[in-house]
């Protein structure tokens, strides 16, 4: 390919653009004027004055500067005939030598303001971040006594992981250190450089759970409940979160380790199980952060025993999305995976759905999860809700609080109900050991679930009449309907006192609904306790009749005649716990008792007609009890106010003095993510000694569920996890969604109003772009460099002068920058709208989700591209993302001269300057920036170096090795300008300087993949990747940066080949804006093409030939007096 090259491209690569010593030549010929233009007296075709009319502007003054290329097009208009005259070579020399000499440090007013402005905003979020709507930390540290066993027979024969990984089996201290199993097997899977032994704290509470509680409760027992076998798994602390194929490498050995776990039952010697129960055929898995995602690609691999696993229980896993979208295997292995569950779940019918026996629960710590954003945590686009769900930690009662990444498997206060959710979930007669799907799903949000969602189910329908109330007729006990009961200082009447209210009838106008709030514990068949809620129907039986079949007979009638029997059901099974709200609270996480709240809808007590609130406490006591029927509607409040307006103006709550005891205010337009408010209430004016309880508030989300309480409320921050950005669709579309909703409960019995305001916490709300947009600085930064490369190149070859990375970066800065982030908003807006906009309507499945027809319409990579925003209010974003990108270019730009201006120091002590008259100075000035090692090292360099990749080391080590290669010769570059600032030589440093800041903004790119490899080296496992060996994939940078090492610069372009280079870098700018952030890994794809084009262009100077490439190599070889520098 021959390519047609500007006059002075051989000059750029052999002689100065300024010559000294020719300069002297010709003013021994010439007078000045003669020498500064270069015009003869006989020239008939080009007038003298005219040549003087059209250079006068660049004579006029000394600051203010004409491109010589417009100098040149005016003398071409007046003789398009005439050669380019040698006096305008002169004055382009001196135009642009004061652009050409730049020093690389010097910056603009206006760049400087907008590093500054950039900086600023970068300390603004992080400090935000770091400081506004943290939430505060309530776990305590769980304790063991931990012992492990380790399964050396299982080796090779089983797995060829052998060698890496390995397979424990927990036993506790002082209760079981049988390494014999007996139990229901359960497998932990730690997460990305997790450890197997954070498995200790769940399993020292399932054993210390088993023999304290399980192994002396007959019922339990009988219901199927046994103990538990903890096995966990040892990566060897592997990264999973940067690596695919390390991800399906533990999918496949935990796939041989559930088989040779099962295989353990079957062998007498190895099992002390009751030969009389089946033995185990699924193993129960608890994953930690990648751990999660691995036990889901388990049931994808080829090496899946069918129905081996059947309950996945994982936390603070990245389920919706890959955490980093790095390496390719590791984004396709996720869609692959999502894919899969989601197919399975869009079958119509059971027997066509492989998963339909497996219930998967995710787990996730909220904002106090730092590693990996818990937006990521939810299952919403991947599973329906008859099969699993997503919840917070602050969701689950009686924790109330975040957890941190690694926290939850420790957290006391979460390892306790997983345990005992697991145990609840046995049932040890089934050869699955587990309970059917249906009852594991009832038993998991029994147990994880605040029982206030509106899918929650009551219990009270499907229990017996346990107890028996006697009431005497005339009895005063009875509360006026619709009349609330209030119960102040329980037990001082000395003895039981039953409180009944008549529930209302069916079919009234407005919905009804039975609440209850108390902080005395409510007791199952009045089990010890001193406040029994009941719900009762008239009992026709006859005198002498025996109450036999009840477990509590309670009789208030004092023997007297007349009475009434009621018949009724405890109310405890129903009991929901509340974070104890007084004077004196902090935190939902205090070690106060909780509140007992019920929660009843009219339809719910259809075949009862009394509750009764029955006081059994001896001594008086501060306790004390609230019931009351209320109508829905003045119980729920909706805020219709849109986004904007409660952007702007906030919103006002008021609680009347005439109120329920439970209000909830209802904000659709609150959804998103990435907005933080600020609650402020007012005080109510209730006496000292009058107030009950303090006003409590639940913050929740009906999907997923997200609950976060408040106690004492006076200022809350209201933040939430729901619509965030590069989330999928949802599996099921929701034709309205709710928002957020704020749940108080206050004493109604003050009598006194109470406002308060919402309004929005900007601080906050930046904060909470560091999680949800941290992965943007590793594509927006490539946008500004290809953009400011792309116009050191448009001056480069219109002018010959290659401009320094900073004076481009101003230029860039004041034209295309601007100008490209316009665009990118409104298309940031367009897609916002777009993926807001419902779905097509279509046909549902029997479980209310979309069916398969459904499946193939939704686009579940809508949310991809850009910043992912499903909102256009958000259109800032995009400029505020392109700010911050050019302010990190500019400071990773001025580390890098930092760097090479300490590296450069090494080669001025190992060379000195070699004295010369002053023909030789300016004829060693005229040569190329430096000699570099012959041709033939460099060849037998690269090619050892693409053998390598090819079959031992994966492309990012050599990726890593060129941008080290590539950043000492940007210092022995900047070394020969500091000795000879020729304008060769400076144009080469920036052109070498800018490569390199190209090579940077995708080394983090390639360094998560290197570290992977390194740690497979550092565990001794020398086992080659199957990926990352594509040697054309680093072949382009290897040849870009061995060609620089011999101080060649890019020869300029004047042909229509120009526009390929400046289409080349702007395709790469738009691609990294668009999918930089969701598919990171192919910028390195695109920057290796925008490399290889820059080698094609080297080699278009010299023959396509093994000479050409020698040539090209050695810029020495014609010089040989000229001597070798290091």
């Amino acid at each position: 390919m021959q390519t047609k090259l500007s006059n002075s491209a051989d000059e750029n690569n052999e002689l100065s653009p300024f010559d000294p010593l020719k300069v002297d030549q010709d003013e021994k010929k010439k007078t000045f004027t003669t020498a500064k233009y270069d015009v003869t007296r006989h020239s008939d075709t080009l007038d003298r004055r005219k040549v003087e009319k059209a250079l006068v502007p660049a004579q006029s003054t000394s600051d203010a500067w004409i491109s010589p290329s417009k100098a040149l097009s005016s003398l071409k208009r007046l003789d398009p005939s005439s050669p380019e005259p040698a006096g305008h070579k002169m004055l382009e020399e001196r135009s642009w030598r004061r652009l050409r000499m730049r020093s690389p440090w010097s910056c603009s007013l206006f760049t400087l303001a907008a590093a500054l402005l950039a900086l600023l905003f970068l300390v603004f979020i992080f400090h935000s971040f770091v400081t506004r709507q943290s939430d505060s930390k309530g776990c305590d540290m769980y304790y063991t006594r931990s012992m492990f066993f380790n399964f050396a027979d299982f080796d090779t024969e089983h797995t060829r992981f052998a060698s890496k990984y390995s397979l424990h089996l927990y036993r506790e201290v002082g209760f079981d250190e049988d390494p014999k199993v007996k139990g229901v097997p359960v497998l932990f899977i730690p997460g990305n450089a997790g450890s197997y032994r954070q498995a200790r704290s769940l399993a020292s509470e399932t054993v210390q759970y088993y023999y304290g509680t399980i192994q002396h409760d007959k019922e339990a027992l009988r219901g199927g409940a046994t103990s538990v076998d903890f096995f966990s798994v040892d990566f060897n602390e592997d990264f999973t979160a940067f690596h695919g194929q390390t991800l399906l490498d533990q999918a496949e050995y935990l796939n041989d380790a559930v088989a040779y776990i099962l295989a353990l039952y079957h062998d007498p010697r190895r099992s002390q199980r009751d030969p009389g129960l089946p033995d185990p055929s699924s193993v129960i898995l608890i994953g930690h952060s990648m751990g999660g995602v691995a036990a889901r690609t388990m049931l994808t691999m080829p090496n899946y025993q069918s129905n081996s696993v059947n309950t996945i229980i994982t936390m603070s896993a990245p389920h919706a999305r890959s955490p980093v979208s790095v390496d390719a295997e590791l984004v396709r292995t996720y869609e692959r995976i999502n894919t899969y569950w989601r197919k399975a779940y869009s079958q119509k019918w059971a027997s066509d759905n492989p998963l339909w026996h497996v219930t998967l629960i995710s787990i996730a710590g909220g904002s106090l999860d730092t590693t990996v954003p818990s937006d990521y945590a939810s299952l919403t686009s991947l599973v329906p809700s008859t099969h699993g769900f997503t919840v917070f930690t602050s969701s689950i009662p009686g924790m109330w609080t975040g957890a941190d990444h690694n926290q939850a498997t420790w957290c006391v206060q979460l390892v306790r109900p997983l345990a005992r959710s697991i145990f609840d979930a046995l049932d040890v007669h089934r050869p699955s050991q587990t309970k059917p799907r249906a009852e594991r799903m009832r038993v998991f949000k029994r147990w994880y679930l605040t029982g206030m969602e509106d899918t929650a189910e009551r219990t009270l329908p499907h229990t017996e009449q346990t107890a028996l109330l006697t009431l005497e007729d005339q009895s005063n006990s009875i509360n006026p309907a619709g009349q609330r009961l209030v119960l102040r200082d329980l037990g001082r009447v000395g003895k039981p006192m039953a409180h009944v209210l008549p529930i209302p009838p069916q079919g009234l106008p407005r919905q009804r609904r039975f609440t209850l709030l108390s902080n005395l514990p409510l007791q199952e068949n009045g089990d010890g306790g001193h406040l029994d809620v009941l719900l009762c129907s008239v009992l026709p039986l006859q005198p002498g009749h025996s109450a036999a079949p009840f477990s509590m007979d309670l009789d208030l009638s004092d023997g007297r005649a007349g009475s009434t029997r009621l018949a009724c059901k405890n109310a405890d099974t129903d009991r929901i716990s509340l974070p104890a709200s007084y004077r004196t609270s902090n935190q939902p996480f205090d070690k106060a008792s909780p509140f007992s709240y019920l929660q009843y809808e009219l339809e719910d007590l259809a075949e009862h007609q009394f509750v009764a609130v029955v006081d059994k406490a001896s001594q008086s006591s501060h306790a004390w009890a609230i019931a009351e029927f209320s109508d829905n509607s003045e119980a729920t409040v909706r805020i219709p106010t849109g986004l904007q307006r409660l952007l702007a103006f906030g919103a006002r709550l008021k609680l009347p003095a005439e109120r329920p005891l439970v209000v909830t205010f209802e904000v659709p337009a609150l959804q998103s993510s990435l907005l933080s408010f600020r609650l402020q209430m007012g005080k109510q004016a209730c006496g000292d000694n009058a107030e009950l309880f303090t006003p409590l508030l639940r913050q929740y989300l009906s999907e997923p569920h997200e609950s976060r309480y408040f106690v004492n409320v006076k200022e809350a921050n209201i933040s939430l996890h729901g619509i965030a950005p590069f989330m999928p669709p949802p599996l099921r579309s929701q034709a309205v969604s709710n928002g957020i909703s704020l749940q108080f409960w206050t004493d109604p019995t003050c009598g006194s109003s109470i406002d308060g305001s919402l309004q929005l916490d900007l601080a906050g709300s930046m904060g909470k772009l560091v999680m949800r947009y941290r992965t943007v600085f590793a594509a927006f930064p490539l946008l500004v460099v290809a953009l400011v490369v792309r116009k050191q190149f448009t001056l480069y070859d219109s002018s010959g002068a290659f401009v320094t990375f900073m004076e481009s970066m101003d230029l860039c800065l004041r034209a295309s920058l601007p100008l490209l982030f316009l665009a990118l908003t409104f298309l940031g807006a367009s897609l916002a709208v777009s993926s807001a906009a419902a779905p097509a309507a279509a046909s549902a499945g029997w479980f209310n989700w979309s069916t398969n027809a459904t499946e193939s319409a939704i686009d579940y990579t809508k949310n991809d591209l850009l910043l992912g925003s499903q909102d256009p209010i958000f259109w800032f974003l995009v400029p505020l993302c392109g700010l911050l990108s050019a302010g990190v270019c500019i400071m990773i730009n001025y580390t890098a001269l930092g760097v090479i201006s300490l590296l450069q120091i090494p080669f001025h002590l190992f060379k000195g300057r070699t004295p010369g008259p002053k023909g030789e100075q300016a004829k060693r000035s005229s040569m190329p920036a430096f000699a570099a090692t012959s041709p033939k090292r460099r060849i037998i360099t690269a090619s050892v170096l693409l053998l390598l990749v090819s079959t031992v080391i994966p492309y990012q080590f050599a990726y890593l090795v060129s941008c080290i290669v590539q950043l000492a010769t940007c210092a022995r570059a900047l070394c020969h300008v500091c000795e000879n600032r020729s304008p060769a030589n400076h144009n080469f440093y920036n052109y070498a300087h800018s490569i390199l800041m190209l090579m940077l903004c995708v080394l983090p790119i390639n360094v998560p993949v290197l570290v992977v490899w390194v740690h497979n080296l550092a565990v001794h496992w020398l086992t080659p990747f199957s990926s990352h060996h594509n040697v054309l994939s680093i072949m382009p940078f290897i040849l870009l940066v061995e060609t620089l090492t011999s101080g060649k610069m890019i020869p300029r372009v004047s042909s229509r080949l120009t526009y390929v280079t400046n289409t080349l870098f702007f395709i790469l700018a738009v691609y990294a804006a668009l999918y930089g952030v969701s598919y990171a890994y192919l910028l390195h794809q695109l920057v290796n093409v925008v490399a290889a084009w820059l080698v094609a262009l080297h080699f278009s100077a010299s023959d396509l030939s093994l000479s050409g490439l020698t040539r090209i190599l050695d810029s020495n070889d014609s010089s040989s007096d000229v001597k070798k520098r290091p």
